[in-house]
C-alpha cells in the first residue's frame, strides 16, 4: 500500500501526460481572449517589479536593514520575497474549491483525482519561474553579482513543491466536506504575508519573536532564497535540510489525508 501511495501520488509517472495537459490547459484558460497572450507571463512580473521599485524607491524612500544606502534594495528584496508568497498564496487559495470545481472527474473511476493538485502547483510554479528570471536579471543590471552560489538556487526553493502538494492535498480534500474552508483559507493566506518576512527580514524582529515565525516553513525559504539571489551567498544547508523535512513530511500527510477522504468524494458531491 504504501508503495501505491508513492507511486499514485509522489510518483506519478503514469500521469505526466495528463498533468501536464491539465497545467497546459490552466495557463492558456487564464490568459485566453486577451491580446498579447502568453506574453503576460513575462510581462507581468516587470510590470510588477517596476512598480515596486518606484513605489519603495521614490515614493516611501524605503531602505532595507543592511542595505541602507540603496533605494532599490528594498524592492529586490520585498519582490523575492512575494515571488515565493504569491506561489504559496495562490496555490492553497484556489484549493478549498479544487475537487467541487472538477465534480465530472470525481464520478470518473479511473480518473487520478490526486493529480489535480500536481496541476494547480506545476501551473502556479510556472509563473514563479518567470518573476525569478525578471529578479535575476533586474539583480545583476542594479549591481548584483552572478554568484556560483546560484546553483543551489532549486535546492533553496524546491521544499515549497511538495510543501504545497501536501497543503493542496489537504485542504481541497477537506473543502468537500466544510463549504466554510474557503473563507477561512482566504483569511491565513491574508494574514500570513505579515507573518511572513516579505517586508522585512528575520533578523530585524526582537529574538524572542524570531523562533515563532520561524514555525512558519515560508519564513526560511524566503531568507534563504535573499541569500542566494541578491546576497551571492551559499545557503545554510541545515536550514534547507529542516525544509525540505517540513516540505516532504507535509506532503506525505497530505497524500495520506487525501486518500482516506476521497472515498466519500462521490457521496457527497
Amino acid at each position: 500500500m504504501t508503495d501505491q501511495l508513492l507511486k499514485d501520488y509522489f510518483f506519478p509517472s503514469h500521469h505526466l501526460t495528463l498533468i501536464k495537459k491539465m497545467a497546459q490547459r490552466d495557463i492558456w484558460a487564464h490568459y485566453r481572449g486577451s491580446i498579447i497572450g502568453l506574453s503576460w507571463v513575462l510581462l507581468t512580473p516587470i510590470l510588477m517589479l517596476s512598480v515596486y521599485v518606484f513605489a519603495f524607491r521614490v515614493v516611501f524612500n524605503a531602505r532595507w536593514p543592511g542595505a541602507e544606502n540603496s533605494t532599490i534594495e528594498f524592492a529586490l528584496q520585498v519582490y523575492t520575497g512575494l515571488i515565493i508568497y504569491n506561489l504559496f498564496a495562490q496555490s492553497v487559495s484556489r484549493a478549498p474549491g479544487l475537487i467541487i470545481e472538477h465534480t465530472t472527474f470525481v464520478k470518473k473511476v479511473l480518473f487520478p483525482i490526486q493529480s489535480l493538485a500536481w496541476s494547480t502547483v506545476l501551473t502556479n510554479a510556472f509563473h514563479a519561474v518567470f518573476s525569478i528570471v525578471v529578479l535575476l536579471v533586474v539583480s545583476v543590471i542594479t549591481g548584483h553579482s552572478m554568484s556560483i552560489a546560484l546553483i543551489a538556487l532549486p535546492f533553496t526553493l524546491g521544499p515549497i513543491i511538495p510543501l504545497l502538494l501536501g497543503l493542496v492535498w489537504i485542504v481541497s480534500a477537506t473543502g468537500v466536506y466544510f463549504r466554510d474552508l474557503n473563507q477561512i483559507i482566504s483569511l491565513v493566506v491574508t494574514l500570513l504575508i505579515f507573518l511572513s518576512p516579505v517586508f522585512y527580514p528575520l533578523d530585524s524582529l526582537p529574538p524572542e519573536w524570531q523562533p515563532w515565525l520561524m514555525l512558519n516553513p515560508l519564513s526560511s525559504i524566503m531568507e534563504q532564497s535573499r541569500e542566494v539571489i541578491l546576497s551571492g551567498n551559499w545557503p545554510d544547508w541545515p536550514v534547507i535540510v529542516k525544509s525540505w523535512v517540513t516540505g516532504l513530511f507535509t506532503a506525505l500527510l497530505g497524500a495520506i489525508w487525501f486518500r482516506q477522504l476521497r472515498k466519500g468524494f462521490a457521496d457527497v458531491l
